[in-house]
C-alpha cells in the first residue's frame, strides 16, 4: 500500500513520485520531448496508484473477533459453562480481595562480617566499630481490622528499622511493629489510618486436599499478583522451618515477596498466611492455617506477645518398634520419656513411659501435633489427657500452666568410670556402674552393633529395660541374659537432660 509523502531511489537519474503528488502533472511540467504513449501512461499509473489507496479491496493486516465488533468468528465458540464459571469466579475473587492486601516494604540495618578480624578483641581500637549495611526487603501482608492492623510473617519485619506500606490505591503509610511470634513467623503490624477495606478470615479446618487456592502477593515487588493452584496437602509438619508446624501445602505460585500474603478459597476468605517454599522445588508453597494464625492475632494485638500452654512433659516420636514393643496396634501418639516434677502432668500422675494417644478427644498424630494442641488450648484450660499404659487406655485430666512458668531443666554431670570385663554385650554396650545411682553408663558402643544401629551413644545412661529399672550393672546384665538371644528390648536412656526411648531387636 503506498501512502503520502516521497520516496527516493538513491542513483537513478530519473525521480520518481508517487503517492500525494498526480503523475499526470508531474509528465505535464516535463520536457515536450515525451509523446502521448507517455501521457496514457501516467493516466494508467495514476488510476491504479488512487485505487490502491482507496482500501475497497485492501487484504486485512489482521482479524478481529466478532465479540469486539469485527468479522472474524472466536476459534471456540462453545466455551463449556463451568470453565466461564470459574473464570469469574477467580476475577471476583481479586476484585474483592485486592484492595485488602498490601505490599510491605522494610530497611534494617545488618552488621558486616570480618571473619578474619573481627573475633581479635584489639580489632575495635585499630579499624573503629564493625561496620553496617542497610537492607531493603519485600513482603507482603492483608488488613484486618478497618482502623489499620495487618497480618503479616515475623520474619518480613523483624528487626526492621523502618517499615511502609503501600495499599491498593497506591498510598503509602508508616508502620510500626505491634507484636511478633518467631515460633509461628506471624508479625502484627499497624499504621494509621480509618475505613480501610478488610480481609474476610475463614475455615482452615474443612480444607481438603484439592480443592481451589488462590494467593495474592507481592512477588519480587510486582504489586498484587494473583497465581492460583489448588490445596496439595494438609498438616505438613516437621518441615524445620517453625517451632509450630500445621502447614498448608499449595502449588499456586509462591514466590520471595509473597511472604505474608493471603492464600484464598473460592470465596474470597483468607485460609493461609503465605510463608515458605521449596527453594529446590517447583509448585511447593506453604502456608499458615488461617485457624492457627487466630488466637496468635488476639494475643498479639492485645499485648504484643504469645503465651501458650504448658503440660510438664519432654515427649518422642512413636516408632514402629517402639509401638511393638509397648503393645500399641499403630506408631501414633506422643511417648513420655520424662516428666517435670512439680508440673501439670506430674500432678495428674502422668508418668514416664505413658504414650499419650489424645487431648481432649483429639487424635494425637505425633509430638509436634500434640505440641501444638496445648499450646493452642490455652493457659488455665482444663485438659482431658488419654494415655496408653501397660496394655490399658486410661484417661487424666490436668490445667493446663503457662509455658513460661516452667522450670529450667535440671543440670546433669557425665560420671564415667572403667568397665570390668572391656568386653562387649549382646547389645554391643560396654557398661558401667553410675556414681548416682541412677542407671548404669555407657562406656564404649561397639561400631555394628544393635545399640549403635539404634543410635544410643558413649555417655548415655541407661535408666530402665523393658520398664525394668537398671541400677546397676548387676540389674542391668541380669536383664540382658533373661532377654536370650533373640526378642525387642525396650531401652529407656538419659543423654544430658533428654530422656529418650529406644527400640532394640537382638539378632
Amino acid at each position: 500500500m503506498l501512502t503520502s509523502g516521497t520516496t527516493q531511489r538513491i542513483g537513478n537519474p530519473t525521480t520518481l513520485v508517487v503517492g500525494a503528488v498526480n503523475p499526470i502533472q508531474v509528465l505535464l511540467k516535463m520536457k515536450p520531448a515525451y509523446s502521448i504513449t507517455h501521457i496514457l501512461f501516467a493516466i494508467l499509473l495514476s488510476a491504479v496508484t488512487l485505487s490502491g489507496c482507496s482500501g475497497k479491496n485492501e487484504t486485512p493486516l489482521f482479524l478481529e473477533s466478532n465479540r469486539k465488533g469485527g468479522e472474524a468468528d472466536a476459534p471456540v465458540k462453545d466455551v463449556p459453562t463451568d470453565i466461564l464459571s470459574t473464570q469469574k469466579a477467580f476475577s471476583n475473587v481479586s476484585k474483592k480481595v485486592t484492595p485488602s492486601v498490601v505490599n510491605i516494604s522494610t530497611v534494617s540495618r545488618k552488621k558486616t562480617v570480618q571473619p578474619f578480624f573481627e573475633a581479635n578483641p584489639l580489632f575495635e581500637d585499630f579499624f573503629g566499630a564493625p561496620q553496617t549495611r542497610r537492607d531493603k526487603s519485600l513482603g507482603s501482608g492483608f488488613i484486618i481490622s478497618k482502623d489499620g492492623y495487618i497480618v503479616t510473617n515475623d520474619h518480613v519485619v523483624r528487626d526492621a528499622e523502618s517499615i511502609q506500606v503501600k495499599l491498593s490505591n497506591d498510598k503509602v503509610y508508616d508502620a510500626k511493629v505491634v507484636g511478633g511470634d518467631q515460633k509461628t513467623d506471624i508479625a502484627i503490624i499497624k499504621i494509621n489510618a480509618a475505613d480501610l477495606p478488610t480481609a474476610v478470615l475463614g475455615d482452615s479446618d474443612k480444607l481438603e486436599a484439592g480443592q481451589w487456592a488462590i494467593a495474592i502477593g507481592n512477588p519480587f515487588g510486582l504489586d498484587r499478583t494473583m497465581t492460583v493452584g489448588v490445596v496439595s496437602a494438609i498438616g505438613r509438619s516437621n518441615m524445620g522451618i517453625e517451632t509450630y508446624e500445621n502447614f498448608i501445602q499449595t502449588d499456586a505460585s509462591i514466590n520471595p515477596g509473597n511472604s505474608g500474603g493471603p492464600l484464598l478459597n473460592v470465596y474470597g476468605e483468607v485460609i493461609g498466611i503465605n510463608t515458605a517454599i521449596v527453594a529446590a522445588g517447583q509448585g511447593i508453597g506453604f502456608a499458615i492455617p488461617i485457624n492457627m494464625a487466630k488466637p496468635v492475632f488476639a494475643q498479639l494485638i492485645k499485648k504484643g506477645n504469645v503465651s501458650r500452654g504448658y503440660m510438664g512433659v519432654t515427649i518422642q516420636p512413636v516408632t514402629e518398634e517402639l509401638a511393638q514393643s509397648f503393645g500399641l496396634k499403630q506408631a501414633k501418639g506422643a511417648l513420655v520419656n520424662d516428666v517435670i516434677k512439680g508440673g501439670p502432668a506430674d500432678k495428674a500422675g502422668i508418668r514416664q513411659g505413658d504414650v499419650i494417644t489424645a487431648l481432649n478427644g483429639t487424635e494425637v498424630k505425633d509430638p509436634s501435633h500434640l505440641q501444638r494442641l496445648v499450646a493452642e488450648a490455652g493457659i488455665g484450660t482444663a485438659a482431658k489427657i488419654t494415655i496408653f499404659r501397660d496394655g490399658k487406655t486410661l484417661e487424666h485430666s490436668l490445667t493446663l500452666a503457662s509455658a513460661d512458668s516452667a522450670p529450667k531443666q535440671r543440670q546433669r554431670e557425665e560420671r564415667r568410670g572403667r568397665q570390668q570385663d572391656g568386653e562387649a554385650d549382646l547389645l554391643g554396650l560396654i557398661v558401667e556402674n553410675s556414681e548416682s545411682g541412677e542407671g548404669v553408663v555407657v562406656a564404649e558402643v561397639a561400631s555394628g552393633g544393635v545399640a549403635a544401629e539404634a543410635g544410643m551413644k558413649r555417655g548415655d545412661i541407661i535408666v530402665s529395660i523393658n520398664r525394668t529399672r537398671t541400677p546397676t550393672t548387676l540389674e542391668y546384665t541380669r536383664i540382658i541374659k533373661n532377654s536370650g538371644r533373640s526378642g525387642n528390648l525396650t531401652i529407656l536412656v538419659r543423654r544430658g537432660d533428654a530422656s529418650i526411648y529406644f527400640a532394640l531387636r537382638l539378632k
